[in-house]
């Protein structure tokens, strides 16, 4: 078949194709990790603003504020280039050197890449100052006598929160989370910058050797559409009829 004039002379072959998938497979393992590690970031900031304790108070706004207000771009960079130039030699031949954990049955799992390491790093911090915002907002718009009533009818401060403000809470943040998940997935892109193989790397690499420029970034697109739908689906399935059970 002619591909059409407009899609150009050639259609990618299947080894270009497979780097763009392992390119989404990494892009997807990323974005999972990144998720749940800054969503519990975010719930224990969340935590740490509502501290009594004022030293930990200032300290969450501020580590808050900082990855708020400046660009991930410079985040990424300062923890790849800035953050190794202050590390021994003998830690950086480490990092970049290939390693291996043993596992039972001959297994091995291969030690992460210091690329890969200070993308999750960077994407960790940055997106658990939003999700912390958001969760701070769904708290703060639960009612204060939601509260005091469930005091009143003797339920501590563990199971005020638990049954009465987080359920509540939930439904108000669930869909700003779900916006904030689909935006760590977009945000992936950005770690090109720093080398690390996920699709807009691959799908560059394969731009640069097969000169179909139109051909590889369409690719991408779909590829970071299906991830995105597949975060937004997940995100948005119903909860399980244990969870809703009171």
């Amino acid at each position: 078949m002619t591909p059409p004039s407009w899609l150009g002379h050639n259609w990618l072959e299947p080894h270009y194709l497979f780097w763009l998938a392992k390119g989404a497979l990494l892009t997807g393992w990323l974005s999972l990790l990144v998720i749940a590690a800054a969503s519990l970031l975010g719930l224990a900031l969340t935590g740490l603003l509502d501290s009594p304790l004022r030293p930990l108070r200032l300290g969450a706004q501020a580590l808050v504020s900082l990855h708020r207000n400046t660009p991930l771009m410079v985040q990424l960079l300062l923890w790849y280039f800035g953050v190794s130039g202050l590390l021994p030699d003998e830690v950086k031949f480490w990092l970049n050197a290939p390693h291996a954990l043993a596992l039972p049955f001959g297994l091995e799992l291969p030690w992460p890449s210091f690329e890969f390491l200070a993308a999750f790093t960077a994407l960790t911090l940055y997106s658990a100052s939003f999700i912390c915002g958001e969760l701070q907002a769904g708290l703060n718009a639960v009612p204060p006598g939601q509260r005091l009533a469930a005091r009143a009818l003797g339920m501590k401060g563990w199971q005020v929160l638990r049954w009465v403000v987080l359920p509540q809470a939930w439904q108000l943040v669930r869909r700003p989370l779900i916006g904030q998940y689909t935006a760590i997935v977009k945000n992936t892109s950005l770690t090109m910058a720093i080398g690390l193989a996920e699709l807009s790397y691959a799908s560059r690499q394969v731009e640069t050797e097969t000169l179909l420029a139109f051909q590889s970034f369409a690719a991408a697109t779909v590829l970071y559409l299906l991830l995105v739908l597949a975060t937004q689906w997940l995100g948005q399935r119903p909860e399980p009829a244990w969870r809703t059970l009171r």
